[in-house]
């Protein structure tokens, strides 16, 4: 007797039944980051703040910035099978802190403006803008 004869989809009937957990926030944030849509978000504004003889010389200031990255526990699915994600909050994105070291030129002055932008293999790319502020002290 052929498979077939002994009734087709009987033989899996003791199969387990498999639930993928949901992928379409994942499938969306990937299509954005491949087409390189433009990012909707506003520029990030950053202070530093500088002592007269550092605006003078020139100085390296370090930054950390906040940027939105895939959550690492969920891989950016928001949830791990049925259940949200408990860090990411079912977004399936947290913040990133971003080490960048900002070079201030020489001769700066109070109220100058800095702008780069910032791509990281853990986050989405931004624009930052760093506003310098001098202190009035004599240091």
């Amino acid at each position: 007797m052929t498979r077939k004869d002994a009734g087709g989809d009987e033989c899996f009937a003791d199969e387990a039944a498999i639930d993928f957990p949901a992928v379409g926030h994942l499938a969306a944030r990937v299509r954005d980051e491949f087409l390189d849509e433009p990012d909707p978000v506003a520029t990030l504004i950053a202070a530093v703040e500088l002592s007269r003889r550092d605006a003078r010389l020139g100085a390296i200031v370090p930054l950390r910035v906040p940027l939105r990255g895939t959550c690492p526990d969920c891989g950016g699915r928001g949830e791990t099978w049925t259940d949200p994600c408990r860090p990411c909050l079912g977004t399936g994105s947290t913040l990133v802190h971003h080490p960048v070291r900002v070079a201030v030129p020489a001769g700066v002055t109070d109220g100058a403006r800095l702008r780069f932008h910032i791509r990281s293999p853990h986050a989405s790319p931004a624009r930052v803008e760093v506003r310098v502020a001098i202190r009035c002290s004599a240091a």
